[in-house]
């Protein structure tokens, strides 16, 4: 049998790249998906292979950063799979600047789509979670606050590193309901990937060759079948960890 066969998974940002990719993982496992982002398009995509590939799946149309749509989101996930098993906290708004040149505008996104809307769906997720009895929340998180020179990247190294505290706070917090709380740390070829490598190639090239396995892991194959191992009972003393899902380049230890 699947390994999350009927357990409902609500995953943000799975619209495209890193989400995405857990989210048929998940569902190659038999869970049940609701994919959450502002874009309705890119939700669709998400489904349609999702159930081309024989899952079930559903498209939530929200904006992390706003409140009450968060909420409402969860009320439809919960009408139409009857709870929540797994949380996988994936959507970011990223600022990137030197601090000097660092817009409150872009941080404020970055910290409203990254640890508020986390700590937010954490808690709007927290009694489905305990019911289920078996509840899994994964927030990603970076290795971009483990660099030695964060210049450029400090703001967005700040609101990830909030997150994975709220990650730690909520393992200790909530291991005693029966949830598992973990943060993932990953390096995926995605959309973001992409444009980063884009608009900064050198620096993008020598990043990547200081990944000891010498290549960006898959979406799917290497970071989703990841976090479906971790939510699975294979994992379930798995708590409280920042684990780097990323060829070996960051040094958590």
């Amino acid at each position: 049998m699947a390994r999350l066969q009927n357990q409902v998974a609500l995953i943000t940002g799975a619209g495209q790249g890193v989400g995405q990719g857990i989210a048929y993982a998940l569902a190659g496992e038999g869970a049940r998906i609701a994919v959450i982002g502002r874009t309705r398009s890119k939700l669709d995509v998400t489904v349609a292979e999702i159930q081309r590939r024989g899952g079930t799946a559903i498209a939530v149309e929200a904006d992390i950063k706003r409140a009450e749509q968060l909420g409402g989101a969860v009320e439809q996930v919960v009408a139409a799979f009857g709870g929540i098993d797994i949380l996988v906290n994936n959507a970011q708004e990223v600022p990137i600047a030197p601090l000097l040149a660092l817009s409150e505008d872009a941080l404020m996104a970055g910290w409203e789509s990254g640890p508020l809307a986390t700590l937010r769906l954490m808690k709007l997720c927290h009694p489905h979670l305990k019911k289920s009895g078996r509840g899994n929340i994964v927030n990603l998180c970076t290795v971009a606050a483990m660099r030695w020179d964060v210049s450029n990247y400090g703001a967005y190294a700040a609101v990830k590193e909030a997150t994975r505290q709220l990650t730690r706070a909520a393992a200790c917090e909530w291991a005693r309901d029966g949830i598992r709380t973990n943060a993932i740390l990953p390096l995926g070829d995605s959309p973001a990937m992409a444009g980063w490598t884009a608009a900064r190639p050198e620096e993008a090239a020598a990043f990547v060759s200081t990944v000891p396995m010498q290549r960006v892991g898959e979406c799917e194959a290497d970071i989703g079948r990841f976090v479906a191992t971790l939510v699975s009972d294979d994992c379930r003393y798995i708590n409280g960890q920042s684990i780097g899902v990323d060829g070996g380049q960051a040094f958590l230890g």
